[in-house]
């Protein structure tokens, strides 16, 4: 049976949100992000890029590039609330749902077919997301991840594309190889040098060649090149969650060496999402008292990875948790509803200089273990005095 795969993608979509809330940002050039020189961007509208302005980029120089730009300062609450209602339109009549970031959804509607046509049951689910929401989105058809991804990038802003079953080489090779997902910035600079400049010529290519200039990482570019993708849609509520938990040699009741616990803890579970590009929208935290009593509560926050932003909401767990002067035997904390996210970083809030303090302590991790970079507060008291 022929697969049918949809993706979809919000366009611009902090930008549409405050557009809703805003009007007369309509038409405008955007900024979503700290409004401090030193601040971050993390969202501009189409009018912005024009002038050169991109997401991650300093505040300071997107202000350079288009000094007429209004500045948003943006709001996690609003956006995760949007993100949901759009998850709630496609989950009502979808059969299976992946939830791919904030802002992206692929369903797979394989054997729809035989009820009613795959392409217009698609066109009908986009006006009623942007019917319901107000919300501008783009469609991408196809019999996979991939191509469906970059057709909807090719239907972009807020438009819809279709890529029929046979179709998806030539499709492909006319657009450029930066298109491929996987082809960073190295890797297409590296394929430009050597001449390698539209998905066809990859597509010329044989495997071999590409996996000896690559690696595994060139066999999977030269099957996405060749529309190969045989990855299956994987339902959100399946997506796995992760925790951590500690159980103290003695109970205890010292409010600083549990500060310092639960702090560790949230500091080595968001190293962990961002090593692997992933966003949480609910945390829970676990408190088991000295004669085994055990209660947990769950909060449904924004998406995100900012170990700042999810300590905060950890400690604010656990003020309404716990019970003082008891002594506890254990502490544990949950990140569940985890979907996959570019968008890694609180830029809102974050500085330049945060977020490039943040990005080296993870490269420094990432490659010597979690053991030989600590926060200070994460340290026993003794430790720190040091």
């Amino acid at each position: 049976m022929e697969r049918h795969i949809v993706h979809c993608d919000l366009d611009t979509f902090f930008v549409s949100v405050e557009r809703l809330r805003n009007s007369s940002l309509s038409g405008k050039p955007v900024l979503i992000g700290g409004s401090s020189g030193r601040g971050v961007v993390a969202s501009c509208s189409y009018e912005a890029r024009r002038f050169g302005v991109h997401s991650a980029m300093p505040m300071k120089r997107a202000i350079r590039l288009c000094p007429e730009a209004i500045i948003v300062r943006g709001n996690h609450d609003l956006y995760s609330t949007y993100s949901r209602k759009v998850t709630e339109i496609i989950e009502a009549c979808t059969p299976v749902v992946e939830k791919a970031s904030i802002d992206e959804h692929y369903l797979d509607i394989t054997g729809m077919d035989r009820f009613f046509g795959c392409w217009k049951w698609v066109q009908e689910l986009r006006q009623r997301i942007i019917s319901e929401t107000g919300l501008p989105i783009s469609f991408g058809l196809s019999a996979n991840k991939t191509v469906s991804k970059i057709a909807t990038g090719e239907a972009k802003p807020c438009g819809e594309r279709l890529v029929k079953g046979g179709a998806e080489k030539q499709f492909l090779a006319p657009l450029p190889i930066r298109k491929i997902p996987m082809v960073g910035k190295k890797c297409h600079t590296l394929l430009r040098n050597l001449g390698i400049y539209h998905i066809g010529a990859v597509q010329e290519m044989e495997a071999g060649t590409m996996q000896r200039l690559l690696g595994e990482n060139g066999l999977a570019i030269w099957r996405k090149a060749n529309g190969l993708d045989d990855r299956p849609v994987v339902p959100f509520h399946k997506q796995k969650s992760m925790s951590k938990e500690i159980t103290f040699r003695e109970d205890t009741v010292d409010m600083g060496m549990l500060r310092r616990v639960l702090v560790s803890i949230v500091d080595t579970l968001t190293f962990d999402l961002r090593k692997d590009k992933k966003l949480t929208g609910c945390v829970t935290l676990k408190i088991r008292y000295f004669n085994f009593d055990t209660h947990t509560r769950q909060l449904n926050i924004p998406y995100t990875n900012s170990d700042r932003t999810l300590t905060e909401k950890v400690m604010e767990l656990f003020k309404k948790l716990h019970r003082e002067r008891v002594l506890i035997r254990l502490v544990g904390v949950k990140f569940s509803n985890l979907i996959q996210g570019a968008y890694q970083v609180d830029l809102f809030n974050d500085t330049l200089e945060e977020l490039n303090l943040m990005q080296a302590m993870d490269h420094i991790r990432a490659r010597f273990g979690m053991q030989y970079l600590r926060k200070g507060i994460c340290m026993p008291d003794e430790v720190v005095k040091r």
